[in-house]
């Protein structure tokens, strides 16, 4: 939903009625993940994609239908073996799309949910999609965690989903969801029993914008920012001088801190913002900055990603220094130097790719090989 938010929020405070079908499940290789969502809103007008183009027809189509019912409904679109294009999804994936009205009389808490997000709070929309009983399906209640975060275990449930059995579990599950930053359909037995089967509770996560730790003042820092804030990252730029640590050099990162970066990224960590989607990258190649803030960053307890850039040389010097400062093998392996994949990059901005890539790769399990030279699966599950 996030992706058409705006639209969204624009029709829903003009009272205007929506149909939204968003993605809950994906098998195989499904092109869009879960939490895709798609819009039929006044006059017809379509925003957004379930599935990159396969099946907007039959969803737009569908999604007009329960607009006018206002009867919320659960759809598969996948390869039929009568008619490999009977549903129209060509890449041999499978989607489950949950389509449903969105009024400020459907949907009334959508514009709190919007302060929500714009605040960086974290929030979490449960929906029973299906059910034994259809008059469970549409039930939704949001879950927001206390002020400690979603790990601190504390959280409130602004309806009951059916039972507080099924409360019980959905706000355990949605919480855990919430600290990965990651949107999932969750099965339950019809009273929510753990190792039933036969309800199914789609969690939207809306979690804070994961961070990218960008260290050094340098131009490759200003390709990176750029690439971590086109790819959704809360950007910061971090460097102990002053006159290249400036918000004019780095117009797309959130923030410009001038700090030796290994005292920043040790308070950061204190006051818990730094967390296992936390992407650090050290850009300096100086050992006076590099081998105190790596010695911090890789005794983190969580992140998701730590580059460093360099030479072999300079990462065979950075090792040693590293060992001598007291860091084990085990944490040095955690690693990724020279920082980026190899895709012969030699500007800032090319290198910047690559260094996204790598992330992205690191996050979802792939090898970086050409996908040409490959069999199987072009989408790795989560």
């Amino acid at each position: 939903m996030r992706e058409v938010l705006p639209e969204l929020l624009e029709w829903w405070r003009a009272g205007e009625t929506v149909g939204m079908g968003t993605v809950v499940a994906t098998f195989r290789s499904a092109p869009r993940p879960p939490g895709a969502s798609m819009l039929v809103g006044p006059s017809g007008t379509a925003v957004g994609s379930v599935s990159g183009g396969c099946v907007e027809g039959a969803v737009y189509e569908l999604a007009t239908e329960v607009t006018e019912s206002g009867s919320p409904v659960l759809k598969r679109y996948g390869i039929s073996d009568e008619d490999a294009f009977e549903v129209g999804l060509t890449c041999g994936g499978i989607l489950d799309v949950y389509v449903e009205r969105v009024s400020q009389q459907d949907f009334p808490e959508l514009g709190q949910i919007a302060d929500d997000l714009e605040a960086g709070v974290p929030v979490a929309v449960a929906t029973v999609v299906d059910h034994p009983d259809s008059s469970y399906v549409g039930r939704r209640a949001i879950i927001r965690p206390d002020r400690a975060g979603p790990e601190a275990g504390d959280a409130t449930l602004s309806a009951s989903l059916g039972s507080d059995r099924i409360d019980a579990a959905v706000l355990d599950d949605a919480l855990g969801l919430l600290a990965q930053g990651t949107s999932a359909t969750l099965g339950y037995g019809p009273d929510g029993e753990r190792r039933g089967e036969g309800m199914r509770v789609f969690v939207w996560a809306f979690a804070p914008r994961p961070r990218m730790l960008v260290f050094g003042a340098i131009d490759f820092a200003a390709a990176v920012a750029r690439m971590g804030s086109f790819l959704g990252y809360q950007v910061t730029v971090c460097d102990a001088r002053p006159v290249f640590a400036t918000a004019t050099r780095f117009p797309e990162a959130d923030e410009v801190v001038v700090q030796w970066p290994h005292k920043y990224l040790r308070a950061e960590q204190a006051a818990g913002r730094v967390d296992g989607r936390t992407v650090i990258c050290v850009l300096t190649h100086d050992p006076k900055f590099d081998v105190p803030l790596l010695e911090v960053a890789l005794r983190l307890p969580e992140v998701g990603y730590i580059g460093a850039m360099g030479s072999r040389k300079t990462h065979d010097d950075r090792q040693d220094r590293l060992r001598e400062a007291g860091v084990t093998d085990a944490e040095i392996g955690r690693l990724h130097s020279p920082i980026g994949l190899d895709l012969g990059a030699r500007t800032p901005e090319e290198t910047a790719i690559s260094i996204a890539a790598e992330i992205i790769a690191g996050r979802w399990g792939g090898s970086g090989n050409r996908l040409a030279q490959m069999a199987g699966r072009i989408h790795h599950p989560d």
